[in-house]
């Protein structure tokens, strides 16, 4: 059940405002008998709800009275002050962020292998999205069939392009290789979207090419993002592979880049 409580207002401050709806203009001794707000509290009871500016007193009588404001007016006021709060938090934690940004540096890469797994569409997705935002230096996409999940612009798709928008901001080159065969069931909002931001971009590029076999990413040196395409639905990623290992990695780079230099710009 709500409550001013949930709005930022004490027991007392609450039962006052309340109590001042029902008995009109009065003074503090009748609020404090009528609210149940003991009479050694009451005056500062008023003080706070006064400067929430929820009550308004007259101080030409004697003694000063009080009066309840309007409650949609009240309650507007309580609202924007949450608001302000949570801007002010907001803030302070999009700093702290910031501050540990720069803090929580990743330790260079270990040499040894290391692989993980996810499975599922979401899953698949949440590794795809974290690994490009760890990439540093470069991003190598190879896409050979369609995949759901890449291709839905309105779904996880802008997750992805987004991420790719951010890599490229903080100066990582990026280069995407993909079938021929893909170019024309690309959704029309990702044509736009490569068109408006992507493409503007110096270290982006994009190349087609018959030669291309299997979806995967390479990210920096040493990590390879290996999609495994569900058994019964090419068209979707049954599983995530990211297999962090720098011969392997570099063992697909070398076959990569001979594929890429032979094949041609996208144009749309």
């Amino acid at each position: 059940m709500a409550n001013l409580r949930d709005l930022g207002l004490s027991e007392y401050e609450a039962r006052a405002y309340r109590s001042l709806l029902q008995t009109g203009p009065t003074t503090a001794k009748e609020l404090s008998r009528v609210s149940d707000v003991p009479m050694g509290r009451i005056y500062d009871v008023l003080n706070s709800i006064e400067q929430f500016n929820l009550v308004r007193s007259q101080s030409a009588s004697r003694p000063k009275k009080y009066v309840a404001v309007d409650p949609s007016t009240a309650l507007e006021r309580l609202l924007e002050d949450k608001k302000r709060e949570l801007e002010e938090k907001v803030q302070q934690y999009e700093d702290i962020v910031d501050d540990l940004q720069g803090e929580l540096e990743t330790a260079e890469p270990v040499e040894e292998t290391f692989w993980t797994a996810s499975v599922g569409p979401e899953e698949t997705i949440d590794l795809l999205v974290e690994r490009l935002a760890a990439a540093d230096s470069t991003i190598v996409m190879v896409l050979s069939t369609y995949t759901e999940q890449f291709f839905d612009i309105d779904k996880v798709g802008t997750l992805i392009l987004d991420q790719l928008d951010a890599a490229l901001d903080r100066g990582v080159e990026v280069k995407l290789l993909m079938r021929p065969d893909l170019v024309p069931v690309l959704p029309e909002s990702l044509g736009e979207r490569y068109t408006e931001s992507l493409a503007e971009h110096e270290n982006f590029e994009v190349r087609v090419s018959e030669n291309v076999s299997g979806t995967f990413n390479l990210i920096d040196r040493n990590e390879t993002v290996i999609e495994v395409p569900h058994p019964l639905k090419s068209e979707t990623a049954f599983a995530l592979i990211d297999l962090k290992d720098h011969e392997f990695a570099q063992s697909v780079r070398e076959e990569f880049e001979p594929r890429w230099e032979s094949a041609d710009e996208l144009t749309l």
